[in-house]
């Protein structure tokens, strides 16, 4: 019944595979739960190239993977993802937000067709199941994991989500805007209570006035939530590409500092639950 979550992508936007950012590392989107051995995986950013090697080496033949939307860098590591490309493995692909763009399969099928790139998605001979639902919908996925759903405050839109399992819960809650001195219902109903909540903190509260309308939030205000929501941890993620580690650093210590239980999450961090 363990219940653990690593970190295989942090970064938000563009990947940036520089020298100042290798302390909390420059892959995009992309998280994994461990379920009692079933593994759930949080959109596909670049992170999941390596997540993909993890999973071949160590003989997981399945898992479902779950986009918080179709923007590019949430989904441009999947033609990247090694054990979707072999027979005999399965994956079911499921997101709340693609009706308006006809589906979950065709925004995948969109970025590997000419001339955006040379492999179409006949390449992958996994059997793959895409899915879509309505935000704010709950579902059980295998070994009876929760999972409950809501909409947040994005262009074009995006679905937070909360995974109930072995008496703990985590929440992915990415890429969302808050409206400063108002709390989000949405966030805060899906967050209540969480073990862990994984959540946008692109800007710093300094940054976000000049920022509104890209569809992100900070990590001040992930503290002002989970604290509201009586969460036990926050992790700090989707960070800002010109946040390098000199700066990550200073806004972990200000985070801590506000609140002790804040993290900023880093590129192949693992978190324990149960």
């Amino acid at each position: 019944m363990s219940f653990k979550v690593k970190f295989w992508g942090v970064c938000g936007s563009i990947a940036c595979p520089s020298p100042m950012h290798l302390g909390y590392g420059g892959n995009t989107s992309c998280v994994e739960m461990s379920l009692g051995g079933y593994r759930v995986l949080f959109d596909a950013g670049s992170g999941i190239r390596m997540c993909g090697h993890w999973l071949k080496r160590n003989n997981i033949d399945h898992a479902t993977l779950l986009f918080s939307h179709g923007h590019w860098d949430h989904i441009n590591g999947l033609p990247f993802f090694s054990p979707i490309y072999h027979p005999h493995r399965s994956f079911l692909i499921m997101t709340g937000h693609s009706e308006h763009t006809g589906g979950i399969r065709r925004v995948v099928s969109g970025q590997m067709t000419t001339p955006n790139f040379p492999v179409p998605i006949e390449a992958m001979k996994a059997k793959v199941t895409y899915e879509d639902f309505n935000v704010g919908d709950s579902f059980i996925l295998d070994q009876g994991i929760a999972i409950r759903t809501a909409a947040l405050n994005h262009p074009n839109g995006a679905t937070g989500y909360r995974v109930d399992y072995a008496g703990k819960s985590a929440c992915y809650v990415t890429d969302t805007e808050h409206v400063p001195g108002k709390p989000d219902q949405n966030i805060l109903g899906l967050i209540e209570g969480a073990d862990l909540v994984i959540y946008d903190s692109t800007y710093t509260d300094t940054e976000f006035m000049s920022k509104i309308g890209r569809g992100h939030s900070t990590w001040q205000e992930g503290v002002r939530l989970c604290q509201a929501a009586n969460v036990k941890t926050l992790a700090i993620f989707h960070h800002d590409p010109d946040h390098d580690d000199s700066l990550m650093i200073d806004v972990e210590a200000q985070a801590r500092a506000m609140w002790s239980g804040a993290i900023a999450a880093r590129d192949g961090m693992r978190i324990n639950l149960a």
